[in-house]
């Protein structure tokens, strides 16, 4: 895992050795008090761990203090272009600010915007984006290259550090997966500032998890990552389990049951996707982590599976329930999984 400073923000730690955030965004009017919170309180139960909402106006700024007394989580503001709405937000009590320092207005601003930081305890994230690089870097390198999107959050990182201003966390995404994966993987080597990771503009839909899914899984098996937001058009909520699907996924969040399957052959003698469905929907979800395997033959299925606490083999004459790739008890296939159920049960059971 890459080592970095730690970020505190809202009593959220980010790198230093921290367990990755989840972070996702409002998408109502951050001034109507009431349709933010609830949208906070839904991401909260879906498990967000910290969120941000846009401040574009001075209604918004005066929202935030309202929105902070009815929430459990962090708030980060989203400031672009003003820097007195930035002021505003902190000094009505945001967690966090993201911003980008190259359209605040100016040094001049962003020593104001620090001093302020500074007098709150508010930490900031540094976002570049692909479509928000200076001119002279877009034409230094033609286009928004991986190296231009380094250049540019290391620059405006050098100019919080004139102001002896550490605690930053930096972002540079960008909607292509490849050079998203190329800026956060060279931006690791130069600086040790903790890391936000994401695809921007991923779109909505199977194509956004799936772009995802392909960036933040080859930087997070690298190491890389130390907070992260699946951007998805439409409701929020989708974003945390996209990003708990993807942290589940490569290994680093073991929670819930989480179930493998085989494709299935032709030597498939039951309704394998039926028989997953009914695991997934009898086992609970919040009685700690269970890896339940559901293979669809005994050729192959305990050997496949064998990383898997608990699991089953179907088989025409009988199903072979295994743990830990040990057969310990032959079921018939009537009621083959409702055997594995009630043995996956006893199991979560006894890690109570």
């Amino acid at each position: 895992m890459r080592k970095t400073k730690q970020v505190i923000a809202g009593g959220a730690a980010i790198g230093g050795g921290a367990p990755i955030t989840i972070q996702s965004m409002t998408n109502t009017d951050t001034a109507d008090v009431n349709a933010t919170v609830e949208q906070i309180l839904c991401l909260e139960e879906a498990g967000c761990e910290i969120v941000r909402s846009s401040v574009y106006n001075e209604d918004c700024v005066k929202a935030i203090s309202e929105i902070k007394k009815r929430i459990h989580i962090p708030l980060v503001a989203d400031i672009h272009f003003d820097y007195r709405l930035a002021i505003g937000a902190m000094e009505n009590g945001v967690d966090k600010l993201r911003f980008n320092p190259g359209n605040i207005g100016g040094e001049d601003k962003v020593r104001l915007l620090v001093d302020c930081a500074k007098a709150n305890g508010v930490p900031m994230r540094i976002g570049v984006n692909g479509g928000s690089l200076e001119k002279e870097l877009l034409h230094k390198y033609g286009g928004p290259t991986p190296q231009a999107l380094v250049e540019s959050a290391l620059a405006h990182a050098a100019i919080l550090e004139k102001q002896h201003y550490y605690d930053s966390v930096i972002s540079i995404k960008s909607s292509s997966v490849k050079d998203t994966v190329e800026a956060y993987r060279l931006i690791s080597t130069k600086c040790d500032y903790p890391l936000h990771i994401g695809v921007t503009e991923a779109g909505g839909g199977e194509m956004a998890l799936v772009k995802s899914a392909a960036a933040m899984g080859a930087l997070l098996v690298d190491g890389i990552g130390d907070t992260m937001r699946i951007s998805m058009t439409g409701d929020p909520v989708q974003e945390i389990h996209a990003a708990k699907a993807i942290l589940k996924a490569v290994g680093i969040r073991r929670e819930g049951i989480e179930i493998v399957s085989c494709p299935t052959c032709g030597r498939t003698c039951t309704d394998l996707l039926a028989a997953v469905h009914q695991v997934e929907k009898a086992l609970p979800q919040d009685k700690g982590y269970l890896k339940v395997a559901v293979m669809g033959c005994v050729v192959n299925g305990p050997g496949e599976a064998r990383e898997a606490d608990i699991g089953i083999a179907f088989g025409k004459g009988g199903c072979a329930l295994f743990k830990k790739g040990e057969h310990f008890k032959t079921v018939h296939l009537e009621g083959a999984v409702d055997a594995l159920i009630a043995e996956a049960a006893a199991m979560l059971k006894e890690r109570e």
